[in-house]
């Protein structure tokens, strides 16, 4: 497998070992997981599932403006 060399600062090497720890995972297999989230970005599993799950009657569709309305434009 290829390997990557990096040189952070103290503070964010500090930041990167709190994150790996708190997941139990070495700190490369954490960092492969930033950069692969970066490169290939997914939605969490069971997202499309949110689609129409709020029910609240603040969320309003705003008034759509009549066509007739719309600025003049040239015809194509």
């Amino acid at each position: 497998m290829p390997q990557i060399s990096l040189y952070i600062d103290a503070e964010t090497l500090r930041k990167v070992e709190n994150a790996a720890s708190r997941r139990n995972i070495s700190i490369s297999k954490w960092v492969a997981e930033q950069i692969r989230t970066k490169v290939e970005p997914v939605y969490p599993e069971g997202f499309e599932a949110l689609f129409g799950s709020i029910e609240d009657d603040s969320f309003q569709r705003p008034s759509q403006p009549v066509f007739d309305q719309d600025s003049p434009r040239e015809s194509l």
